[in-house]
């Protein structure tokens, strides 16, 4: 069954996440063995019973998202009959992606978005910034107030999550200001997100050169289906063109309610949320309320598909 696969990204991250799969797959018990092997600490502790401030941790919660993804992904593939038609990812979930078109091994993305994580975790303290929603106002007010606040300080829009929900990133005071000015200018709501740094921004560039030369240590192949790109809102499938479009991703801003417009009108099937959390499925209803996005992320989602193969006691 062909189905089209979406992946979320960083906060979707919870306590307990893919715990309950690997006691009932064999499979998926085996591979967060191989990731902590791989990452040299234990992963699969800090997924499935780990201290939540810490999971949150960018370096953390990165390659834990991703390694659900991929085993939820891998248990839908390979055991249910569904095949990826094409394939988007929220920002980080866009390695998740990567992962299902076939561009990347599994255990190697895991590398790169644990580097990846580190990188952006380290630039947040040498360069301190924030980042928040705004819900209620068009990219265009959100552009406005981030150029009329900016100046010697960084403020950019970084997000573009739906029509009506942006997320803006850059210095702390800058991004105070615009929160204020965009509750003055008839914001519904705006929330300041707990992250550890201004992501999607110019303050986290000291991370992207470093990705890049790490990315290219590792092999990528072109996509076996189409990927849609946040950086560019485009298909993409060629390897030079995907590691282009991963080296711009950290700087610039997430075009994902663009993204999912090229989904829906490239696909008129299903949609699947592969991962932790329901962020995505709740976003296309902003998008489009007419498509629904079914989720798989827990073990009794996936046991529609897929039935156990370690017997639970």
């Amino acid at each position: 069954m062909k189905t089209a696969l979406i992946f979320p990204g960083q906060g979707s991250q919870y306590v307990g996440m893919g715990k309950d799969l690997a006691e009932r797959y064999r499979e998926i018990a085996g591979l967060y063995e191989e990731a902590d092997e791989v990452l040299g600490f234990r992963i699969s502790r800090l997924s499935f019973q780990g201290d939540q401030d810490f999971l949150r941790e960018t370096r953390n919660a990165q390659p834990a998202i991703l390694l659900h993804s991929v085993a939820v992904c891998r248990l839908l593939t390979k055991d249910a009959g569904i095949t990826p038609a094409i394939v988007a990812g929220h920002s980080l979930g866009e390695y998740s992606a990567l992962v299902a078109a076939g561009v990347l091994d599994a255990l190697d993305a895991l590398r790169i978005v644990r580097k990846r994580g580190e990188l952006m975790y380290d630039a947040g303290l040498a360069q301190p910034g924030t980042m928040a929603a705004i819900m209620g106002l068009e990219r265009e007010a959100c552009d406005e107030i981030c150029r009329d606040v900016s100046g010697d300080r960084v403020v950019v829009v970084a997000n573009i999550n739906s029509p009506r929900q942006v997320v803006v990133s850059g210095h702390v005071e800058a991004v105070e200001e615009a929160m204020t000015r965009a509750t003055e200018r008839g914001a519904r709501k705006v929330v300041r997100l707990n992250v550890s740094g201004a992501f999607h921004s110019p303050l986290v560039t000291s991370a992207q050169e470093e990705l890049v030369s790490y990315m290219r240590t590792f092999t990528f192949n072109d996509a076996a289906v189409d990927v849609i790109c946040n950086v560019d809102a485009a298909v993409i499938r060629k390897k030079d063109k995907i590691i282009d479009a991963l080296s711009r991703q950290l700087t610039n801003p997430v075009l994902w309610s663009d993204s999912m417009k090229i989904l829906l009108e490239r696909w008129e099937g299903d949609i699947m949320e592969i991962g932790p959390g329901r962020v995505l499925a709740g976003l296309m209803r902003q998008i489009d309320r007419g498509r629904q996005v079914r989720t798989a992320g827990v073990a009794p989602e996936v046991e529609r598909f897929v039935a156990p193969s370690i017997e639970v006691t």
